[in-house]
């Protein structure tokens, strides 16, 4: 993926004056209040410590994505672009500072994750979009969002995939969470739609979903830029 991405980094940085000039990238870990407020649940990853929401700042546009190897980051633009893709932390620092950079060339909106009630919010409006778009999918989903999962689970037939052991084999919202390292030509023969979070750029499985014949989308801020750039198709409509 991240091969297919670079010619786009690269024309991005051919941008008049972008590519020399010196732009200083803070790239911050935020802490879960910071990053999602007060949601009226405890079962987000960002809360039991699973993930971290990585942040980085151009000129006051802001972009995000989250990531398990958290860390912060101070270079300039160029060179946090190109950081090869080898871990989670670089793979974050270049995706965070890819959604702010595309923000500020204003190629992006809604890079900034969503707080307080408005996962809640964002659920229901899932349904609605899914309902509209696409009737009655079985859905296969791709990472425990907890919002997500309990509303989906009450009026389309699912499954679950995650990554976190922790979560594998238990039941959650009537649905029993199977491991993502799994036969996903078998999963696209089960389902009608995949719903993918964009952290899966991140953590580096995105590439066998990119050719899923199924209809695919993905949700968050952390693939904002990428679905951008690879004309994915992306579902954030409460974000900022």
């Amino acid at each position: 993926m991240f091969k297919m991405l670079q010619p786009h980094i690269e024309k991005i940085l051919k941008v008049p004056d972008l590519s020399k000039a010196n732009v200083s990238i803070s790239c911050k870990t935020l802490t879960p209040e910071e990053a999602i407020g007060s949601p009226g649940r405890s079962d987000f990853p960002l809360q039991k410590g699973k993930e971290k929401l990585m942040q980085a700042v151009i000129d006051g546009f802001i972009g995000q994505a989250f990531t398990d190897m958290p860390g912060n980051y101070e270079g300039t633009l160029h060179d946090a672009l190109h950081l090869p893709p080898v871990n989670n932390y670089n793979r974050a620092v270049i995706i965070a500072t890819l959604n702010a950079l595309c923000r500020k060339l204003g190629k992006v909106a809604n890079t900034v994750h969503c707080k307080d009630a408005q996962p809640g919010e964002c659920s229901q409006k899932l349904i609605e979009t899914i309902s509209s778009e696409y009737g009655k999918p079985r859905i296969a989903v791709i990472g425990l969002q907890p919002a997500m999962v309990e509303k989906l689970a009450q009026h389309f037939e699912i499954r679950v995939f995650d990554l976190d052991p922790e979560n594998i084999g238990q039941e959650k919202y009537g649905v029993t969470i199977e491991n993502g390292e799994c036969d996903l030509s078998a999963v696209e023969k089960w389902c009608d739609l995949f719903l993918a979070t964009g952290s899966t750029v991140v953590n580096g499985s995105i590439d066998p979903f990119l050719k899923v014949k199924k209809p695919i989308l993905f949700y968050g801020t952390t693939v904002a830029a990428l679905a951008e750039l690879l004309s994915l198709k992306r579902f954030c409509p409460v974000s900022s």
